[in-house]
C-alpha cells in the first residue's frame, strides 16, 4: 500500500464499485460506520450505485451549466428527461483499458478520470465532507475488468481520479486484503484466511495470515483476481433469455443472396450494461433498422432498436438482477420485462442458470488454484474461508468453496460494505503510532 499527499483529520475507507459504491468512516477510537446516502424519494442506503446522470440547465443570459447527480438521484434525472441527459454507469470497468480515454458527452470532452472525479465529489457532497480534509484509503481490484488491461495503469488512473475530486492523500489497497482485514477483526487466534471478494466487474482471491498480537497483523500469502463476477451472470441471463426475444437467432439478406447472421457484437453490447448506451447513435440505429427490412424475424429488430432508442438499459438491468437475485433465494423466478410490443415472461430455473454460468464457475475455481499455488498451500492448510460482495449470495459460489474447503470453514457477512470497512481499518492502522 502506498500514498501521495499528508494526512489529513478525518479517516475513512472507500470501496469504488462497479456497481456500487461504499464509504465507511472511523470514528474518535478507530470504530468504522458506514456512511447513508440519503436522496429525494429514495430511503437511506449504506450503498451508493456507481451512476452518474449529467445534463444541461439553463442560466441567465442563455447559458446552460453542466449538472450532475449521482446514485439513486442519478436514475431520477436520467428518467425525467432522457433525451436531453446521459446517464453513466460502470465507470470503473474502463480504469485500466488504455483505449477508453476520453468520449464526447452533452458537446464536451471528458475524459474518464473527469467523469469519476466528478462522481466522486459529488459523493463526498452528499455526506458533508471535504475530500480535501480526509486521508482516504481506496480499493483496486487484484486484476481491473476488461480482456488485455493494464492494472498498473488502471490503479494511476484511479489515483488521478482522485486527486481530480479533491483528495489529498490516498492510500490504494487491494479490495481482497481489506475484506481480509474486517473478518480478521472477529479472529482471536492466528489464522490463515482465504478471501473471496466478488464485485460487479471483478472477482478476487487473496490468502493472508493474520495474528491479531503481531506488528503486522496481515501478511499476503498470495493472490489472484478474474475479471468477471455480477455483471458477467447478468450478461448470461440476457444471452440465454433476453437476446433471443431481440433477434439473435434471425437472418437477413443483403440483395437477394443468401441468409446472413444479424450482427452478432450487437448483442454482446447489451448484455454490457456500459456499452449498451454506447450503442444509442444514428449509425447503429440505422444499421439495425437496414438489417430488419429483410430479417427473418423483423419484429425483434425492431424491439431491439426501441429498447437502445428508448434507453430502457437501467428497466432492462432491474429486471435481469431482479431474477438473478430470486434464484439465489429460490428453485425458479420468472423474469418479467415488457416495453412497447416486447414482452419476456420467461420461467429461469436454477439448474439453467447454473449450467449457463459454469465456465464462470470454473474460472473462479482456477484462481482459488492460482492463489493457493502462489501462497504454495494446499486447500487443507486454510483455516478460515471468508466470502463477501453479492455474488456470493448464488448458492453455486458457495458451493464451490463449500466443496473445497468444507461448509465448517466458510463465513460470509457484511457483503456489500466488507471492503469500505476494511480499508476505514487499514486506514486506522497505519495512523497508529504503536503498528508505525
Amino acid at each position: 500500500m502506498s500514498s501521495i499527499g499528508s494526512p489529513q483529520s478525518v479517516r475513512l475507507g472507500i470501496d469504488f464499485g462497479t456497481t456500487n459504491t461504499v464509504v465507511v468512516l472511523l470514528d474518535e477510537n478507530g470504530q468504522p460506520h458506514p456512511a447513508r446516502f440519503s436522496f429525494p424519494h429514495h430511503e437511506a442506503t449504506e450503498t451508493c450505485r456507481s451512476l452518474l446522470c449529467l445534463w444541461h440547465e439553463e442560466m441567465r443570459a442563455g447559458r446552460a451549466s453542466l449538472q450532475e447527480a449521482i446514485g439513486a438521484a442519478a436514475i431520477d434525472a436520467y428518467l425525467e428527461d432522457p433525451a436531453e441527459s446521459r446517464l453513466i454507469m460502470s465507470m470503473k470497468s474502463y480504469l485500466a483499458q488504455a483505449s477508453f480515454r476520453q468520449t464526447r458527452l452533452l458537446g464536451r470532452i471528458m475524459t474518464l478520470e473527469m467523469l469519476i472525479a466528478r462522481f466522486l465529489a459529488c459523493l463526498m457532497h452528499t455526506i458533508g465532507i471535504d475530500p480535501a480534509h480526509v486521508t482516504a484509503t481506496v480499493g483496486r481490484p487484484v486484476h481491473f475488468a476488461g480482456e488485455g488491461v493494464d492494472d498498473a495503469f488502471g490503479e494511476q488512473r484511479l489515483r488521478d481520479s482522485f486527486r481530480a475530486a479533491g483528495f489529498h492523500h490516498v492510500d490504494v489497497a487491494l479490495e481482497p486484503e481489506a475484506a481480509g482485514w474486517r473478518f480478521a477483526h472477529r479472529l482471536g487466534t492466528p489464522a490463515t484466511v482465504l478471501v473471496g471478494d466478488f464485485g460487479g466487474g471483478t472477482s478476487d482471491f487473496s490468502i493472508l495470515r493474520f495474528d491479531p498480537d503481531a506488528p503486522q497483523r496481515a501478511t499476503p500469502l498470495g493472490y489472484a483476481g478474474v475479471g468477471i463476477a455480477g455483471d458477467q451472470f447478468d450478461y448470461r441471463i440476457i444471452d440465454n433469455v433476453v437476446a433471443p426475444e431481440l433477434g439473435r437467432h434471425a437472418t437477413y439478406r443483403v440483395m437477394g443472396g443468401a441468409p446472413l447472421p444479424v450482427p452478432a457484437e450487437w448483442y454482446a453490447s447489451l448484455g454490457r450494461w456500459h456499452r449498451l448506451a454506447l450503442m444509442r447513435t444514428p449509425q447503429t440505429l440505422r444499421d439495425i433498422a437496414d438489417v430488419a427490412r429483410t430479417a427473418s424475424e423483423p419484429e425483434k429488430l425492431h424491439a431491439l432498436k426501441n429498447l437502445i432508442d428508448d434507453q430502457q438499459g437501467q428497466a432492462l438491468y432491474r429486471a435481469v438482477g431482479a431474477a438473478k437475485r430470486d434464484l439465489s433465494r429460490t428453485d425458479r423466478t420468472v423474469l418479467r420485462y415488457d416495453h412497447r410490443d416486447l414482452h419476456i415472461h420467461r420461467e429461469i430455473t436454477r439448474a439453467d442458470f447454473e449450467s449457463w454460468i459454469a465456465p464462470d464457475l470454473h474460472r473462479f475455481d482456477e484462481a482459488v488454484q492460482t492463489a493457493l499455488d502462489r501462497a504454495n498451500l494446499p486447500a487443507t492448510a486454510i483455516d478460515r474461508v471468508f466470502l463477501t460482495g453479492g455474488t456470493s449470495f448464488v448458492p453455486a459460489v458457495r458451493d464451490l468453496f463449500t466443496r473445497r474447503f468444507g461448509a465448517e470453514r466458510v463465513d460470509m457477512g457484511g457483503e456489500f460494505v466488507s471492503v469500505a470497512e476494511g480499508l476505514a481499518l487499514m486506514n486506522e492502522q497505519a495512523a497508529s503510532p504503536m503498528r508505525q
